[in-house]
């Protein structure tokens, strides 16, 4: 597959099978992150790349419980609404079971951290749909990235004390009945365009 049409095509998956992802493939996935451009070429991401279902279950109950504690105001973000709406209800998993979690964090203090980490993570989801993946930005992270029981936790597993999560991306094999990803074009409407010429 061609760049132009991994680009393209690439669609948001948000319903996995249980199959892990090969090593091989990560490691283009991943490869592809670190070739991402960063800020006066800093290359301050850092990647927690987590495949245990342990971990990404003890994730999911740790964001469930953040967010059901909130409360939506008037001017709530549509995602972040859904997110504390569904947390309340209970069942709420926001990587929707996907084998494969990858948390970008960068430097808090940094004034490109978020621009990196997008770079990256659009990366590894274009990569992913050129290695027959599938994949979704996951924004739960990034929203409670100054939760102290979660920044801990994550702390624990490797993000360091001066680093927050500024994206995540899920990844693994679809569950549609050919296995591959969704890839039909999506009519746009918006993303404006002017031309000054």
């Amino acid at each position: 597959m061609d760049a132009l049409t991994a680009l393209l095509t690439r669609r948001s998956t948000r319903n996995y099978l249980p199959r892990p992802v090969e090593k091989e493939k990560m490691d283009k996935l991943l490869a592809a992150a670190r070739q991402a451009p960063s800020g006066g070429n800093n290359q301050t991401n850092h990647f927690l790349v987590i495949q245990r279902r342990d971990v990404l279950d003890t994730l999911a109950g740790m964001v469930e419980e953040a967010f059901s504690r909130m409360e939506v105001e008037e001017n709530t973000y549509s995602s972040l609404k859904h997110a504390i709406l569904a947390s309340k209800k209970g069942g709420y998993v926001f990587c929707y079971n996907a084998p494969v979690l990858i948390v970008v964090a960068n430097r808090h203090d940094y004034g490109n951290n978020m621009a990196d980490c997008a770079c990256a993570i659009e990366n590894m989801m274009v990569a992913a749909n050129a290695l027959d993946l599938g994949s979704c930005w996951i924004n739960q992270l990034r929203w409670l990235n100054e939760e102290p029981v979660l920044v801990e936790y994550l702390r624990s597993l490797g993000m360091r004390e001066y680093e927050r999560v500024y994206g995540a991306v899920i990844v693994g094999y679809p569950a549609t009945d050919s296995g591959l990803p969704n890839r039909n074009m999506m009519a746009q409407k918006g993303n404006e365009i002017t031309y000054i010429e």
